[in-house]
């Protein structure tokens, strides 16, 4: 007889699995598990996922039809609709989703300019696919009138979670003097070591104000 759900352990059950390890964890069977809630006599939730995916051969599952989902036994009107809707939703947001480029300094600068006449150093974290868009951006730290706090694992935890090639890292000196401190150019060493160490690119380090920016990949320092 196979095991229901509940007779998994916990750490084995996909919405506890989702909850204490996060989404990226989990199978593209447990994935649609969690959407389906149920499985059907014989097979628990996760195999029947896995059934649904094996029979659209998964990259196809998203152009499905409600009544192909309907064919397999143990899916009803109201899971079909539901995997569609998923589906659909998923493509629309994703169309909507504009990835920036960002190729010179100058393209941080522009994105920056809120931080620019800033009191406090913000520093910025672009998280980078390996064509120069930007996956996702972080403020990670912010510091002092003359100092930032960051901190390579708080910099390289966002990149491995969103698996970033490469990342730009940029601050805001209040003063409006855009040239690095002796601490801005320690601080860039060490994040370019660690991004070596984990094989993620430290791709520039930029420093804006209201009076311009410094660049360290353009000055060599990179």
């Amino acid at each position: 007889m196979k095991p229901k759900i509940k007779d998994l352990p916990k750490f084995d059950r996909p919405r506890e699995k989702l909850v204490k390890y996060g989404v990226s964890k989990l199978s593209n069977s447990e994935l649609l598990a969690i959407l389906l809630r149920t499985g059907r006599n014989g097979k628990n939730v996760v195999e029947l996922a896995t059934e649904i995916l094996q029979k659209f051969n998964s990259k196809n599952i998203s152009d499905a039809e409600i009544n192909d989902i309907k064919k397999i036994k143990g899916l009803g009107i109201v899971k079909a609709c539901e995997i569609v809707a998923c589906f659909e939703l998923g493509k629309r947001l994703l169309k909507e989703k504009k990835s920036n480029l960002y190729i010179l300094p100058n393209d941080i600068y522009i994105e920056l300019k809120d931080i620019r006449n800033h009191k406090r150093e913000h520093m910025y974290v672009f998280y980078l696919n390996s064509r120069n868009q930007e996956i996702d951006k972080e403020l990670v730290s912010i510091g002092t009138v003359n100092a930032t706090t960051a901190h390579p694992r708080e910099v390289f935890e966002g990149a491995i979670k969103h698996s970033a090639s490469q990342i730009i890292i940029a601050h805001n000196h209040p003063s409006g003097n855009f040239t690095p401190s002796n601490e801005d150019i320690a601080l860039t060493e060490r994040f370019a070591k660690a991004g070596e160490i984990l094989g993620i690119e430290l791709t520039d380090h930029v420093i804006v104000s209201s009076k311009g920016y410094f660049s360290f990949r353009q000055s060599g320092l990179i």
